[in-house]
């Protein structure tokens, strides 16, 4: 059976799908939408767009805050292993 979620590969003449950069959250609160006639309530989209914003920040500084713990712990491991490496080097 195939996978229908498997990704074909990209012809070689077709080029690479645009970078795009990590969404803001001011980018979210100051998106703007289209109003149609039967459209939705633009302050319900617009409270739920500032939740989100809310939301991808408290993620974006958890990120980050993680990734300073993550150099943190990994330079302490470091320097436990060369501590002990040099403690049972050559006896």
């Amino acid at each position: 059976m195939r996978n229908p979620f498997r990704r074909l590969p990209r012809r070689p003449d077709e080029p690479p799908p645009p970078y795009r950069s990590p969404l803001r959250p001011a980018q979210v609160r100051e998106r703007c939408f289209t109003v149609r006639r039967h459209g939705l309530d633009p302050a319900e989209i617009r409270a739920f767009l500032h939740r989100v914003a809310d939301e991808l920040a408290v993620a974006q500084t958890t990120v980050v805050a993680l990734r300073e713990e993550n150099v943190r712990v990994k330079n302490a491991l470091r320097a436990w292993q060369s501590a002990q490496s040099a403690q049972h080097r050559y006896r």
